[in-house]
């Protein structure tokens, strides 16, 4: 293998192994997987780290050859699951986002919601008053050049964790990164979460 190649060779070894640990072994994080995956095998070179879209087109890769059956089952699970809790959330504007929205949700993947309201105290009245168990934590995200803590709320669903990410009204329209470099997230509202569930349905 010449020098040129073999760069390239441990790069696509690094994106294998970090969408192997994002499928199977529950890694929520591109960045922390491609990072252990480089540890693993023993890259000490940030030039040998995949993007977060090579790791993505392995873990479709990984989905076809692994779970070519239960892949199509276990997302129309989760976008159920989602869709049901959209709807109880109506009034905040919910829109699905991350892995469950774009294919890549493996066996432990947490389920990603955005919700859009003047106040994170709205949605945490509503969660009460509803009788919906929460938790309540902040997570950074990046917003051009300004970074902010937005609130997140955690909701045990049947198929696994839902986080409701809490958002200002106007970040609909400014489509913010999820940090830490992650690019801009796709975004589907119920009737476009709906649409998919219809034409991605599976015999049970």
């Amino acid at each position: 293998m010449s020098g040129t190649a073999r760069p390239q060779h441990l790069r696509q070894l690094i994106a294998q192994q970090a969408a192997r640990m994002m499928a199977e072994e529950g890694a929520q994080d591109y960045s922390y997987a491609k990072r252990k995956a480089a540890r693993q095998l023993g890259a000490a070179d940030d030039a040998c780290l995949p993007t977060n879209s090579e790791i993505e087109q392995e873990l479709k890769l990984h989905f076809e050859i692994f779970r070519s059956e239960q892949q199509p089952r276990h997302l129309h699970q989760l976008r159920s699951e989602a869709l049901a809790v959209m709807r109880r959330l109506e009034q905040f504007n919910p829109h699905l986002a991350g892995a469950v929205l774009d294919g890549t949700a493996g066996r432990y993947a947490e389920t990603e919601i955005h919700l859009f309201a003047d106040s994170a105290k709205e949605v945490e009245l509503f969660l009460l008053n509803s009788g919906i168990p929460y938790q309540m934590v902040e997570k950074p995200w990046q917003f051009g050049h300004e970074r902010r803590r937005l609130p997140v709320f955690a909701l045990e669903a049947a198929h696994g964790t839902i986080r409701a990410y809490v958002f200002a009204p106007d970040d609909l329209r400014n489509a913010p990164r999820r940090a830490p470099g992650g690019g801009t997230p796709a975004r589907a509202d119920m009737h476009t979460v709906t649409t998919l569930i219809e034409k991605t349905a599976t015999p049970t």
